[in-house]
């Protein structure tokens, strides 16, 4: 129920918030409630791709990125996610998540959520996702065009490329083991 009380507050807060370039941080302020917190007392590993969700809608929003979809007639869909903890988050403080465009492949666009406390990253949620119409994947560059941004990515960092590629992978492989299973 809080996550549903936490968007409906970020929507009713998004006229006073201003629009923001595809490549700035956009930073969405919270706080941990009780219901954030597993049996260690600390926000739960879950909860993070949970809240990162709510980092996606503000940037997908303030950026204009929904806007664009809406005129592709697509909606965005993550189809990769990875999580690094580094400190905790308790009960009642509060934080900030920042997120973020790293880049964009042929396919794939590529988003950080830092969850930042007093200056520092407690946490950090990579993911990678497309936009899909009913005429299939919408191409990145399709979407950033309709932003003001250039058709050609940033570098991506090494590690992130090679991220995407493992997950690749994993595609390939669970697509072999289902074809082997029938």
């Amino acid at each position: 129920m809080n996550l549903w009380f936490r968007l409906i507050m970020m929507l009713l807060r998004r006229p006073w918030r201003k629009p923001a370039d595809p490549f700035s941080t956009t930073v969405v302020r919270m706080r941990v409630w009780p219901l954030d917190l597993d049996l260690n007392r600390h926000v739960t590993n879950g909860r993070y791709f949970t809240l990162a969700d709510l980092g996606r809608m503000d940037y997908v929003l303030r950026t204009g990125a929904f806007r664009t979809a809406l005129r592709h007639k697509a909606v965005p869909i993550v189809g990769d996610a990875w999580g690094k903890f580094r400190r905790e988050l308790k009960v009642f403080e509060s934080f900030e998540i920042h997120t973020r465009m790293l880049g964009w492949d042929d396919k794939w666009s590529f988003l950080e959520h830092r969850f930042v406390k007093d200056g520092r990253v407690a946490g950090v949620v990579v993911m990678r996702g497309v936009f899909r119409s009913s005429k299939g994947t919408v191409k990145p560059a399709d979407i950033v065009r309709d932003l003001g941004v250039p058709d050609q990515s940033p570098p991506l960092p090494l590690w992130l490329s090679q991220w995407s590629d493992s997950c690749d992978g994993m595609s390939m492989q669970l697509r072999d083991e289902e074809a082997g299973a029938t």
